[in-house]
């Protein structure tokens, strides 16, 4: 069975704290060709689209659009906070390799 990723409630609330709703805004999250690995993530604050896949907590919303969910099934769009900086991140269990940075990945 085909799952849709799953949002963590540390990231919708972060996208709260950012006023993102508020804006008109939801958090992209889409699958492009390149990186070192030959896919990369595209993260970005967007409005949503007819196709896109709308995933919704806390008056947040994240879209996905339909070329890069299959990329994202099963997949953990979380928020971290480390000494580096703070950021979005995924945890694709699609993803056979990555690389040091977590923004590229090959299947």
């Amino acid at each position: 069975m085909n799952l849709p990723p799953k949002v963590t409630d540390r990231a919708f609330a972060r996208l709260a704290e950012i006023g993102a709703a508020n804006q008109g805004q939801a958090l992209r999250v889409a699958v492009e060709g390149g990186g070192c690995s030959g896919f990369q993530y595209e993260i970005a604050l967007d409005a949503a689209k007819d196709d896109d896949l709308v995933l919704e907590s806390q008056g947040e919303k994240v879209v996905i659009d339909s070329v890069s969910l299959p990329f994202l099934e099963n997949a953990v769009i979380d928020f971290t906070e480390e000494l580096i900086g703070a950021r979005f991140t995924i945890e694709n269990p699609n993803a056979t390799s990555s690389c040091g940075c977590g923004t590229s990945f090959s299947m």
